[in-house]
């Protein structure tokens, strides 16, 4: 889903430039049906399929991989192509690790808190489900431009607080900065901030991770080494130390078995390349990027 936020944006803007409007949130969420369709599942009226574009095409995202059920059953039920919140009281952590995209969106840039929090509140209906979410893309939009991380941390929790029923996520928050005051990560002290099963235990145990993570490595291990969502905080952690450490620091031996490497590579640098791409339909199947791979619908 990851993926698909970013096929979702590259092709709002893709439709702003061409058309001269656009609602993203639309955008994205038609791209998380199009993810919908690879799980084997459809919504509930019938989708526009005359402009799959390029994610539809990769078959072995249609390998099911233990897909979120409040994500699945939010996009089986919608009725039309949506932008407001999902009908549901969720604020399952699916919400927050897809968002590092948004961060990473120039021409998101100033507005990362709310299309983080407008895209995740399409699937998890719960206030900090998608406020966590916003916090999240917020945090990766300042990573990108540079802010030290201690400092990022300050101004989401400043951004945060503007919002109603911010609460939960900025205790999170703040129990997490006060125990990476204490040293080395440790499962024990993982755990204390929660299982990372809802989106701010989730957040809080990234961001203590990150705080306390002396390479790309170490961090990452010490978000997966605990007994709960640890596939989510490793995600979400790596997202944190990967814009702090940058692309030399991951290890040679990880990314040598990394599936998919490539066309994650290659939707990571369309995302940020795509203020360049063509902004008119190409008539020529032979671009490599434009309207034709990435359709402003």
């Amino acid at each position: 889903m990851t993926l698909f936020t970013a096929e979702g944006m590259i092709r709002a803007q893709m439709r702003a430039h061409t058309k001269g409007l656009c609602h993203p949130p639309s955008v994205v969420c038609h791209a998380y049906l199009r993810w919908l369709l690879t799980q084997g599942m459809k919504p509930a009226f019938e989708m526009d399929r005359s402009s799959d574009g390029l994610l539809l095409g990769v078959r072995e995202l249609y390998v099911q991989r233990a897909p979120g059920n409040t994500c699945l059953s939010a996009l089986a039920a919608m009725t039309r192509i949506e932008g407001g919140a999902a009908l549901n009281d969720s604020k399952g952590c699916g919400g927050v690790m897809r968002m590092a995209p948004v961060g990473l969106f120039d021409a998101c840039k100033g507005q990362e808190f709310e299309y983080g929090r407008q895209f995740a509140a399409l699937t998890h209906g719960h206030p900090t489900g998608y406020l966590a979410a916003g916090a999240f893309a917020f945090l990766i939009g300042e990573l990108f431009r540079g802010t030290p991380l201690s400092e990022a941390i300050g101004k989401v929790i400043a951004e945060l607080i503007r919002y109603e029923h911010h609460e939960e996520t900025h205790i999170a928050l703040r129990r997490a900065l006060t125990l990476a005051e204490g040293g080395a990560p440790t499962p024990e002290k993982v755990e204390s901030l929660g299982g990372g099963w809802v989106a701010e235990e989730a957040l809080a145990i990234a961001v203590y991770c990150a705080l306390t993570a002396n390479s790309f490595d170490n961090g990452v291990l010490a978000a997966v080494n605990h007994s709960g969502d640890s596939d989510s905080t490793g995600s979400i952690t790596g997202n944190l130390l990967g814009l702090i450490h940058g692309e030399a620091a991951l290890p040679k031996s990880w990314l040598a078995r990394l599936e998919l490497r490539e066309i994650v590579s290659r939707v990571a640098e369309d995302l940020v390349d795509s203020p360049n791409f063509r902004s008119v339909p190409d008539p020529s199947p032979g671009e490599p990027r434009g309207w034709h791979v990435y359709p402003g619908d």
